[in-house]
């Protein structure tokens, strides 16, 4: 899969002989979505607002910090969020299913069970996104619902779209899947309500006043076994360290560390890596740090130094504001 993502990403000419699929599949993207908006599939219109949050491309771009900032933010102003979410890579047949915070994550999914742990709202996961909302409403006090991940899933309808951004790949050689990482055409961006890049701001064409940027700002180290925790820089262990990440762009958590003035020796695993013991065995004499997605799914007992960065979504000025206007406006 690396082979096939590195080609995307760094415009290797050998992946366009994928390039008759990736019109095919931009077709049946099209045909799929017009048949909602044609009445021709049913859209189901949920009592209490909707947000999506997603992305037009494969993979990790931040969306799980900012459905936890959302989360927070909504909680501060008196709303009552709840979160659905596919649940990708969850082993059980059981749906809709409540993501519990003692769960183990192989059972509900990673994102899902950090998600549950970081904000206390109700987590649903199940493949059916309509599924998991009527759920979430039925049986929780909800008045606001969050789905993670769901551009793509035209069955929920929704008030807000937010699509998220890797500012550092972006959208790689632009082509649709399998040719290229994108999900939908980069034309879908100015259909949506807002853009939010995580990283750096860049701009596209029209959609510069809808635009914005979120920094994942690390504040607190942990211990693994979640008996020790301490601010970025009272940090007392080494600053040579290993650092893992089975996310779906390692390379910014590396830099991460190294601009937090760590000596940096990177393990990269595919995203949703299920972790064992012995991917850390080669890992004794310096301590290891990931981050808090990989940490749900490690045991504290592979590691005698294990901790994970936690970090907080950012969102520039008057993303919120905007985002509370438009949603008052739906």
């Amino acid at each position: 899969m690396r082979l096939i993502t590195d080609a995307w990403y760094e415009n290797k000419r050998w992946i366009l002989v994928f390039y008759p699929l990736s019109v095919l599949y931009r077709t049946l993207a099209r045909v799929r979505k017009n048949q909602y908006l044609t009445g021709k599939k049913t859209v189901w219109k949920a009592p209490v607002p909707v947000i999506i949050v997603g992305n037009i491309s494969v993979g990790g771009s931040g969306k799980t910090p900012l459905c936890i900032a959302l989360v927070e933010h909504f909680k501060q102003l008196g709303y009552k969020p709840g979160i659905v979410s596919r649940g990708y890579g969850a082993q059980t047949s059981d749906f809709p299913r409540a993501v519990l915070i003692d769960d183990n994550p192989a059972d509900v999914g990673d994102e899902p069970l950090l998600m549950a742990r970081r904000t206390g709202c109700p987590v649903i996961i199940d493949p059916d996104r309509v599924s998991a909302a009527k759920f979430l409403l039925e049986q929780y006090d909800c008045d606001l619902l969050i789905s993670d991940d769901g551009m793509q899933h035209y069955a929920l309808g929704r008030d807000i779209e937010i699509a998220v951004v890797d500012s550092t790949r972006e959208f790689g050689n632009q082509h649709c899947i399998p040719a290229g990482p994108l999900r939908e055409p980069i034309e879908r961006l100015d259909q949506v309500d807002f853009i939010v890049y995580n990283g750096q701001l860049t701009t596209i064409g029209n959609n510069r006043s809808k635009t914005f940027s979120m920094e994942l700002e690390p504040d607190l180290l942990v211990a693994l076994d979640g008996k020790q925790s301490c601010k970025i820089d009272q940090w007392q262990g080494s600053k040579t360290v290993h650092a893992v990440a089975g996310i779906g762009n390692p390379q910014r958590f590396f830099t991460t560390l190294t601009n937090l003035d760590y000596e940096v020796s990177g393990h990269a695993f595919a995203d949703h890596h299920a972790f064992s013991a012995a991917d850390f065995s080669s890992m004794v004499k310096q301590p290891v740090i990931m981050t808090e997605k990989d940490a749900v799914k490690c045991n504290s007992e592979w590691l005698e130094n294990g901790w994970f960065l936690r970090v907080s979504a950012e969102l520039s000025d008057g993303f919120f504001p905007a985002l509370e206007q438009k949603l008052q406006h739906k």
